[in-house]
C-alpha cells in the first residue's frame, strides 16, 4: 500500500514509519522539519508539510491508499489543537484526493462508559485523568467527532498511558471498547494502526489497544 504519516517524527509516528516500511508499504512521511526525520529507505519519501493545513497536505495523498497519522496528544494547553485540527485537514485533503481509509491516535479516556474496562479505570483514573487533562481531552474528543461526521473508512485508535519501553509486538484489542490494560509503548500502538489498516471491522469504530 501507498501510505502518508502525519507527524512523522513524533513518539508514535517515527514507529508508524518504521512498522509499515518493515511490512513493505510505499510511505510518504509529511513533517514540517524533514532533518528531524533520520530514518531512510528507498521506500520512503520525506516530504515538508504542515499537517494542519489541508492544501499542503493535497499534494502528498494524490494516488495514497491510506493516511496514519501519529497525531494526538499534545501539550495541555496547544492552542492550535493539533489533533482536531490535523483530522480536520485530513479529512478535507482526503475528499479532494478520493483517499478514504485514515488511522488516527486517540486516548483511552474517551471511552466514558468503560466498556471493557475496569471498576478502577472507569470511575477512578478516567474521571481524575479528564480532571487534569481537560484541554487534551477535549481536542481528542473533537478530532473523533470529526472523524465519526466524515464518510471515510476511518479509526481511532484509543491507548492507554504511552511509553517509550520497546514494543513487544503484540498487543490487546478492542472495538469500541477498553483498553484494557494500565500503558502500552508508542512502538506497539504504532504496531496495532499498521496492523488495522486492512482490518473492516474496525472502520468507523473507536478502538482500544494495550499491552
Amino acid at each position: 500500500m501507498k501510505l502518508v504519516v502525519l507527524g512523522a517524527t513524533g513518539g508514535v509516528g517515527r514507529h508508524l514509519v518504521t512498522h509499515a516500511l518493515a511490512d513493505g508499504h510505499l510511505v510518504t512521511a509529511a513533517v514540517r522539519d524533514p532533518a528531524r526525520l533520520a530514518v531512510r529507505h528507498d521506500r520512503l519519501t520525506v516530504a515538508r508539510a504542515d499537517a494542519l493545513d489541508a492544501a499542503s497536505l493535497k499534494p502528498l495523498l494524490e494516488g495514497a491508499d491510506a493516511v496514519l497519522s501519529g497525531i494526538g496528544q499534545a501539550g495541555r494547553h496547544d492552542a492550535l489543537k493539533p489533533a482536531s485540527t490535523s483530522a480536520r485537514a485530513a479529512l478535507e485533503a482526503m475528499r479532494a484526493t478520493g483517499v478514504r481509509r485514515l488511522l488516527t491516535v486517540s486516548a483511552g479516556p474517551l471511552n466514558r462508559a468503560g466498556t471493557g474496562q475496569n471498576f478502577v479505570s472507569t470511575k477512578v483514573f478516567g474521571p481524575l485523568l479528564w480532571a487534569i487533562l481537560n484541554e487534551l481531552y477535549t481536542d481528542l474528543e473533537a478530532m473523533e467527532r470529526a472523524l465519526r461526521a466524515s464518510d471515510t473508512d476511518w479509526t481511532a485508535v484509543r491507548p492507554p498511558r504511552l511509553t517509550d519501553r520497546p514494543g513487544l509486538g503484540r498487543y490487546r484489542h478492542a472495538v469500541e471498547a477498553g483498553p484494557a490494560g494500565a500503558t502500552i509503548p508508542r512502538a506497539d500502538v504504532a504496531r496495532a494502526m499498521v496492523d488495522l489498516l486492512p482490518d473492516r471491522a474496525t472502520y468507523g469504530h473507536a478502538v482500544g489497544v494495550s499491552s
